[in-house]
């Protein structure tokens, strides 16, 4: 709901900004009316800053969203997952430190990278696991 009205927003400002621009030409030249200069450039502002409100509108609903997305996101994360990355506990690993012996998440990663000592492969943790949990439940391996 939020965004149609952002869009219809937008679109009556470009509109706006439009006639204010069509209004130039009658208020500049020869025999040009001053009032009309004036007149222009009031509904070519109010146009922009009906855009500006349009692009405001879509950017809080946007964050609106992501913010519900994350509250949803933080109540399933805060479970730490079995074999899951060394440090924090709470996303797969997808690479392993060979200089630490650590499975890492991408977020960990970022956190723990180093050029000069740090050898990277991928992590293997996640096919085990997979191959572990098939066996299991007899599914063979």
């Amino acid at each position: 709901m939020l965004s149609r009205a952002s869009n219809i927003l937008i679109a009556f400002g470009a509109l706006a900004v439009f006639g204010g621009l069509c209004f130039i030409p009658a208020g500049l030249g020869e025999h040009g009316e001053g009032s009309l200069l004036g007149l222009a450039a009031g509904v070519c502002s109010l146009g922009i800053l009906m855009i500006a409100s349009g692009f405001y509108l879509k950017a809080r609903a946007l964050t609106t969203d992501a913010g519900n997305a994350k509250a949803r996101e933080a109540g399933n994360a805060r479970r730490r997952i079995r074999g899951g990355c060394d440090l924090c506990g709470m996303e797969l690993p997808v690479i392993q430190c060979k200089a630490h012996r650590l499975n890492l998440c991408g977020n960990c990663l970022t956190q723990h990278y180093d050029f000069r000592s740090c050898v990277y492969t991928p992590s293997k943790r996640l096919a085990e696991n997979k191959s572990k949990a098939m066996a299991a439940k007899g599914r063979g391996a």
